[in-house]
């Protein structure tokens, strides 16, 4: 039985890309900052998932304690 991989470059990636092709060949007129905003989006994702884990950690931190 074949092993499914799921290590493709997803919606944002691909967004992203389009975003700069079409700003270099100058189709677009937006700010760099609105180019990226695939990336912003994937880097809020990350910092939100590391929070909610970092709270994890803290909340079972303290459960091992009261034992």
């Amino acid at each position: 039985m074949a092993e499914k991989s799921n290590s493709g470059i997803g919606v944002l990636g691909v967004l992203q890309i389009v975003f700069i092709v079409l700003k270099l060949l100058n189709l677009i007129s937006w700010n760099w900052l609105v180019v990226f905003i695939p990336l912003w989006i994937s880097l809020a994702f990350f910092v939100l998932a590391m929070i909610f884990l970092l709270i994890c950690e803290v909340i079972d931190g303290r459960k091992r304690c009261k034992k």
